[in-house]
């Protein structure tokens, strides 16, 4: 019973966090994208359709903001998503093309206005496959289309932009009945699979490639973090929106030969004075398997790692792989744990242990913080990617530590970053003076605080055996 209104408490105090935010953007940036939470203000980001708005249709419904939800669906039937400049494909799918197909899932698929903005969307990402070689493009120029102008792929690309498609095609594809944006990402599949053995660190690819040739293999610098993330989440995340049927074998091995490599190659213990049992998916150099050179360091976008290793393990039946993910989110706790204000920075270096078995904490002569040896990127900017990995591993393992875990964070998060008008991203957490950037992105609301949320409801909600979410956390319903 205690433990049942603790849980109730935590998870209104989140709720109330996300209406407090949700009613500033309303009154001071409604229909923009960004509300400046600082000045009071509004920026315009990702090409001036309301990227808050849209973001945030499933986190109203999920919290029972039922008035707020139709207003925003009122409000989003009104975008024009006709594009003016240059679009980021990437961010155009995960958070609106994301946002309206979950708004659509999750209200039982019964307001059509939904689904007609998300083929009008889909249909715009769409014609970004319109290149010579079908590859996407990840920059599209709405100006040069209407110009008929022919445009190409990237030949400097990044491999999260060209293969983050998946998820939000394929369900698009299931909702509509309409093959196309299914087979524009299966050629892309088909790419990603036929290069992965043959880079320089086999089962990955490098952050760095050409799209329009295609050449995934020339680059040496591998990662999970920024730039790459996505393009490994959603190997095992496309399995499970299949169903695991026809083509989903395809992502299935893909998962399996990056995640080997991942255990191989890209993991390190860090050396820290309480000897954690943690593991740190990193950076590294390699122009062959042996030579691969790690960096060492911690970003704060890697640690969505965790829930991708205890997911898949799931998925899988590989309890390695659970126990993985385990020591990923635990590291990106303990970052949270021990840094000065409870608050772990975008980007640290630690001191790798000469072994994933541990050893003795020896303090280096220049290391900044206990565990922390030097810090490259102190801010913190709302991002969600640790409680993510908190929130999938309490619901795989159902360890309700996890949950106290949030708790702490949550506190540590809300209580330094708030304004008098909602929340903002911290200029450096290794300070006690709480300086703050005037910026609140649209993942606040759409990813962090929901996230929040989701670890303080019941199992129950939005399962994970009914549910797959998007990189931007917009859940996905399961079909058969």
């Amino acid at each position: 019973m205690y433990g049942e209104l603790v849980r109730k408490r935590r998870q209104a105090a989140v709720r109330a966090a996300f209406i407090r935010s949700w009613n500033a953007y309303k009154e001071h940036a409604w229909m923009q994208d960004e509300l400046k939470p600082i000045s009071g203000g509004s920026k315009t980001t990702f090409g001036g359709w309301g990227a808050t708005l849209v973001d945030s249709l499933d986190a109203l419904w999920m919290m029972d903001l039922r008035d707020d939800f139709e207003e925003a669906v009122d409000a989003v039937t009104q975008i024009d998503f006709r594009p003016e400049g240059e679009l980021n494909m990437f961010e155009t799918t995960i958070r609106y093309l994301g946002g309206l197909l979950s708004a659509y899932d999750l209200t039982d698929c019964k307001d059509g206005r939904l689904l007609e903005k998300a083929i009008e969307l889909g249909d715009m990402i769409y014609a970004s496959f319109d290149t010579p070689n079908r590859m996407p493009i990840t920059r599209w120029s709405s100006i040069k289309a209407a110009q008929a102008a022919e445009q190409t792929a990237a030949r400097n690309g990044i491999i999260a932009e060209m293969a983050s498609f998946s998820l939000e095609f394929t369900r698009l594809s299931q909702l509509t009945g309409d093959m196309r944006y299914y087979d524009a990402v299966k050629r892309v599949t088909s790419v990603l699979s036929e290069q992965q053995n043959r880079t320089k660190l086999p089962g990955l690819w490098p952050v760095g490639i050409d799209v329009k040739t295609p050449n995934l293999m020339k680059d040496n610098y591998f990662s999970l973090g920024a730039m790459s993330d996505s393009a490994y989440e959603y190997l095992g995340k496309t399995y499970q929106l299949l169903r695991g049927a026809g083509d989903a074998i395809q992502y299935k091995k893909m998962y399996e030969r990056a995640m080997d490599a991942v255990v191989q190659h890209l993991l390190f213990r860090p050396m820290t004075p309480d000897n954690a049992d943690i593991l740190v998916p990193t950076q590294a150099r390699a122009n062959s398997p042996a030579t691969v050179k790690q960096d060492h360091t911690l970003q704060h976008l890697v640690c969505f790692v965790g829930g991708m290793f205890a997911l898949g393990g799931r998925l899988f039946q590989n309890s390695t792989h659970v126990d993985i993910g385990r020591k990923v989110t635990d590291a990106c706790v303990w970052a949270y744990g021990n840094a000065p204000n409870g608050i772990m920075p975008e980007n640290l270096e630690m001191t790798p242990c000469p072994s994933l078995s541990g050893c003795k904490y020896i303090k280096p002569a220049n290391e900044r913080h206990p565990g922390f040896l030097s810090v490259s990127d102190a801010r913190y900017n709302l991002r969600p990617e640790a409680i993510e990995s908190v929130f999938y591993m309490y619901r795989i393992t159902g360890d309700t530590s996890y949950q106290d875990v949030a708790w702490e964070m949550f506190q540590a998060i809300d209580s330094q970053t708030r304004t008098p008008y909602a929340n903002a991203a911290l200029k450096d957490v290794m300070r006690d003076d709480g300086v703050k950037e005037d910026s609140m992105e649209s993942f606040w609301l759409a990813e962090t605080l929901k996230y929040f949320y989701l670890v303080f409801s019941e199992p129950g909600v939005l399962s994970l055996d009914e549910w797959v979410f998007n990189t931007e956390a917009h859940p996905f319903r399961l079909v058969s």
